[in-house]
């Protein structure tokens, strides 16, 4: 009698903020916003394009690798947020949003990166449900990391160190699991993504190829991909890494309100943050509320953290710096093992 009272209690924590939440608006869409965003993003990646054309006899075109990392980075935002139907109310307004910023502008696989990403919203930081804490080049607990050999065995215990240069890699990587997800799909929807993506390779190649010589255009194709992956990677990295981590059996009681509020961690900042970070810096607030618009999280935060505060909750928030040092500190804890063996 008394879990299942325990249980009840839990059920409805959330339910009094979802209740204010949906009262102060919050959750209505903005497609107001979502135009103006993306009219801004195609502007400054044609803006780069025109760039690229304008210098690519010259090395100083690399320089233009920085901001075409960067608005890179603020595409995959746009197709983040479409894959959480942010941005209006039909299905379909969503998944073209998402395979025109994912696919088309960015080379990632969309239905990839939704089936991922939800399932890690369902888990998130769960040992044995989370894809993004499961066992890849790194690994996330000392169980996991004492099953290592070889290579791997080197490299867990170095990951702390080898974290960012190892996120240079991301980007290119993200488009290979893309590739590589397309059998999964029904055949209709992966040759749309096929398509899609194909065009986003040829048009890419064509545009540097026809402003610079092979080699410039091989260079600058790698440092356009290296920051991309470095500023994704860093939007995405403090947000869990270093916070709770559920696994099956561990006897706790997680209801929504609890899953989602002790495995995240939000990022104090500015207006500046939020821009660079794409709104993932409130990620208490987007875990909770996915669908909700990204131009919301920062009004939903003082009912969150009022709310939380009143059930006694840990509401976790830092600088992101030390955003950054609680993941290092994390990573290079769960190699400690394997460097005492060493």
């Amino acid at each position: 009698m008394l879990q299942a009272t325990v249980q009840r209690s839990r059920g409805s924590e959330f339910a009094p903020l979802l209740r204010r939440v949906k009262e102060e608006g919050l959750l209505d869409r903005r497609p107001g916003w979502y135009a103006r965003e993306i009219a801004v993003n195609l502007a400054a990646l044609a803006a780069i394009a025109a760039g690229v054309l304008a210098l690519g006899g010259s090395w100083w075109v690399l320089l233009l690798a920085v901001p075409a990392a960067v608005f890179s980075a603020r595409t995959a935002f746009i197709g983040h947020d479409a894959g959480h139907s942010q941005i209006g109310s039909e299905r379909r307004l969503h998944r073209a949003v998402g395979l025109f910023h994912g696919n088309l502008l960015v080379g990632m696989s969309s239905g990839w990166w939704n089936d991922k990403h939800n399932r890690h919203h369902a888990n998130p930081n769960h040992v044995d449900k989370d894809p993004d804490v499961g066992v890849g080049a790194l690994v996330w607990t000392q169980q996991q990391a004492a099953g290592r050999e070889g290579f791997a065995r080197w490299l867990t215990r170095n990951q702390a160190r080898l974290f960012f240069p190892m996120l240079l890699l991301e980007g290119i990587a993200l488009k290979i699991y893309g590739w590589q997800y397309l059998k999964e799909l029904p055949p209709a929807e992966r040759r749309v993504e096929r398509r899609l993506l194909a065009a986003h390779l040829a048009g890419y190649a064509a545009l540097l190829l026809i402003a610079m010589s092979p080699v410039q255009a091989l260079v600058f194709a790698l440092v356009h991909h290296a920051l991309f992956g470095l500023h994704l990677g860093m939007s995405f990295a403090p947000n869990h890494k270093g916070m709770d981590m559920p696994y099956d059996g561990d006897g706790r009681d997680w209801g929504h309100l609890r899953r989602q509020v002790l495995t995240s961690r939000n990022v104090r900042g500015g207006a500046v943050t939020d821009w660079l970070l794409g709104g993932l810096n409130y990620q208490i607030e987007h875990h909770l509320f996915p669908s909700m618009p990204r131009p919301q999280l920062r009004r939903a935060q003082p009912l969150v953290r009022a709310h939380c505060r009143t059930l006694g909750l840990p509401y976790t928030e830092t600088g992101i710096i030390d955003s950054y040092r609680q993941a290092l500190a994390h990573m290079h804890e769960v190699g400690e093992p394997l460097r005492r063996s060493s």
